[in-house]
């Protein structure tokens, strides 16, 4: 089953400084940390907070050629979770007929965004990103507090990230 989520914010993982989105159900019930690149975090970031450029930037620019050939993204799917890898699926529509394009989430994420798409994640990868690999070594949730890391994710607001640094 299909989740609608949004993005919440970013912030950075302490241990690797590594960028991560948080996308958030509309219910605000369910939380899914996704690590990312420096460079997909800024093209979200400054999608969040409506920065334009004198040339568009990559994202922007597949947004224009995708609208340019009259077609439309309709959605945008975080679709697996596999070895601590996700992936996701980018819904176009052209002239009605539905085309499926592989992804990266960030970049997935960056164009929904941009196009005003919805982002939706498979339940089963929610279940599936309850264990986090650290350094090749793997950690049940459990050992490291699950309920009040979960707790934590959950409730976090837009606000709790507060701007993201470029």
């Amino acid at each position: 089953m299909l989740i609608q989520m949004k993005v919440a914010g970013l912030t950075i993982d302490p241990i690797t400084n590594t960028p991560i989105v948080i996308l958030k159900d509309m219910g605000e019930n369910k939380a899914l940390p996704i690590w990312i690149g420096l460079f997909e975090a800024s093209a979200i970031a400054t999608e969040l907070e409506k920065i334009d450029f004198a040339r568009p930037m990559t994202h922007d620019l597949l947004n224009l050629v995708i609208k340019g050939l009259d077609v439309t993204v309709s959605m945008v799917e975080i679709n697996d979770l596999r070895d601590n890898t996700f992936f996701a699926v980018i819904h176009l529509l052209k002239s009605g007929v539905p085309v499926k394009i592989d992804s990266r989430p960030s970049d997935a994420i960056a164009l929904a965004l941009r196009a005003e798409a919805p982002i939706f994640v498979d339940e089963k990868v929610i279940e599936k990103s309850k264990s986090v690999d650290f350094e090749k070594k793997t950690l049940n949730l459990d050992d490291l507090k699950k309920d009040k890391l979960k707790e934590l994710l959950e409730n976090l607001s837009p606000e709790a990230f507060g701007k993201y640094k470029m």
